[in-house]
C-alpha cells in the first residue's frame, strides 16, 4: 500500500536514460567525428606539385589520365604591349579644342547655306507675286487643246480643268457636255470615212468633199460656239453665257437632226443615204449600207443626248433665278469692260473734240457732238 500514498504530481522516480555514462560517451564521439567532416581539407596535406591546376576543363582541354594529370599548369610569356602615354592635360584637352573649332566651323557654314537658300526663295516669291500683280489676265498655263510641245507652231488656245474651275454641284453636268462635244467630233471623223466609201462604191466626190468641210468647220466651231459658253457659264454664273449656249445649241441640235436623216448630196451618210445602199442588193452595198446605217444612228443618238442635256441645262438656269434682263445687263457691263472697245470709244471721242476745235474742218452731222 505504501505505492499509494506517492505524490502523483510530484517528481518522478524514473530515471532520464539519456543520463546513462554510455550513452554520453558515444555523443561526444559521434559530434567529434561530425565535427571533424566539417573541418577536413582533402588538399590540405598535400604538396603543392600533387594539387589540381585551377585551368578549366573542356572540348578544347580535356583532362589528363595517369602522370601528366598531377603537372601544375604553365603560362607562356606572351607579346608585350607598349607602355601607355604619359598623361598631360594639355593633350587631353587639345582634342576638344579641335572638335569644338571644327563644329563651330561647320555650324557656320551650314547657317550660310540656310541663309543663302531663304533669300533665293524669299526673290522667287517676290517675282511670282509681281507677276500675279501685273498679268492682266488668268496667268494660267493654256492646256486645251492638249497639244504637245513645238507642234509646228500651234499653241494650246484655252486653260480647261474642270474639277479646279466649275463648282462641285456642276462638275457632272459640265463633263457630259464635254463628253457629247466629243461624240460630236468623232462622229464628224466617221462621216468622212462614209463619204470615202461612196466614193469608191458610187464614185460619188460631193458626200466626201461636203463631209470634209463640215469636219473642219462644225468642230472647232462647235467647242467655241456652244461648249465654251457653257463652261463659262457654270464658272461664272453667268446668264449672257447661258443665253448664247441655248441659243447655238438649238441649232446645233437642228443640225444633228439633219444629219441623221443624210439626204442624199447633203454631205453626210445618214439613214436615207444608208437605205438607198442596202436597196441596191449587192454585197458590197450591203456592207457599206449596214455602216451607213449605223453611222445614222449614232446622228439620231447625238440629237436625243443634245435634246436631255439642253432640258436640263434650262432647268439648271431656270433653278438659279438667273432672267433675261441679268443677262443684258451682264452684256452691257461686258461690253463697255472691253478694252478694245473702251479704246475705240476714246479715240472717236477724241476725233470728234479735235475736229471741233480745228478751224476750216466742217464734220459730218453724224460725229458732231450733241449741243444742250
Amino acid at each position: 500500500m505504501s505505492g499509494f500514498d506517492e505524490n502523483p504530481f510530484g517528481e518522478p522516480t524514473v530515471d532520464n536514460p539519456f543520463a546513462d555514462p554510455a550513452i554520453q560517451q558515444v555523443t561526444k564521439q559521434t559530434t567529434n567525428v561530425q565535427r571533424g567532416l566539417d573541418d577536413y581539407n582533402p588538399f590540405a596535406d598535400q604538396p603543392s606539385a600533387q594539387r589540381p591546376s585551377a585551368s578549366v576543363r573542356g572540348a578544347s582541354n580535356p583532362p589528363g589520365y595517369g602522370a601528366q594529370a598531377h603537372q601544375p599548369a604553365i603560362m607562356h610569356a606572351t607579346q608585350e604591349l607598349p607602355p601607355p602615354p604619359p598623361y598631360s592635360r594639355s593633350a587631353q584637352q587639345q582634342p576638344a579644342g579641335q572638335a569644338s573649332q571644327f563644329t563651330t566651323a561647320e555650324l557656320q557654314r551650314e547657317l550660310e547655306r540656310k541663309q543663302e537658300e531663304l533669300e533665293r526663295k524669299a526673290a522667287e516669291l517676290e517675282r511670282r507675286e509681281a507677276e500675279l500683280r501685273n498679268a492682266p489676265f488668268n496667268v494660267r498655263r493654256n492646256n486645251w487643246p492638249p497639244l504637245p510641245e513645238n507642234c509646228c507652231g500651234f499653241q494650246p488656245c484655252f486653260y480647261q480643268d474642270i474639277n479646279v474651275e466649275i463648282p462641285t454641284e456642276f462638275q457632272t453636268i459640265v463633263r457630259h457636255l464635254y463628253y457629247l462635244w466629243l461624240f460630236h467630233a468623232c462622229l464628224m471623223v466617221v462621216n468622212v470615212f462614209g463619204g470615202l466609201l461612196l466614193l469608191v462604191h458610187h464614185h460619188d466626190f460631193g458626200t466626201m468633199t461636203a463631209g470634209i468641210i463640215y469636219t473642219i468647220i462644225f468642230t472647232p466651231f462647235s467647242y467655241l460656239c456652244w461648249f465654251r459658253p457653257a463652261y463659262k457659264a457654270f464658272r461664272n454664273d453667268s446668264s449672257f453665257n447661258f443665253m448664247v449656249f441655248f441659243f447655238i445649241f438649238f441649232i446645233q441640235f437642228i443640225i444633228t437632226v439633219i444629219q441623221t436623216l443624210g439626204m442624199p448630196g447633203g454631205g453626210t451618210c445618214g439613214l436615207a443615204t444608208a437605205l438607198m445602199t442596202l436597196m441596191e442588193g449587192t454585197p458590197s452595198g450591203i456592207v457599206i449600207g449596214i455602216f451607213l446605217l449605223l453611222l445614222g444612228l449614232g446622228f439620231g443618238t447625238a440629237a436625243l443626248l443634245d435634246l436631255l442635256l439642253l432640258t436640263k441645262v434650262h432647268r439648271i438656269y431656270r433653278s438659279t433665278g438667273a432672267s433675261f434682263a441679268k443677262a443684258q445687263q451682264e452684256f452691257t457691263s461686258e461690253f463697255l469692260r472691253n478694252e478694245h472697245v473702251r479704246q475705240a470709244a476714246g479715240s472717236a471721242m477724241s476725233a470728234a473734240v479735235s475736229s471741233q476745235f480745228q478751224p476750216g474742218v466742217t464734220t459730218p452731222p453724224s460725229q458732231q457732238l450733241p449741243r444742250y
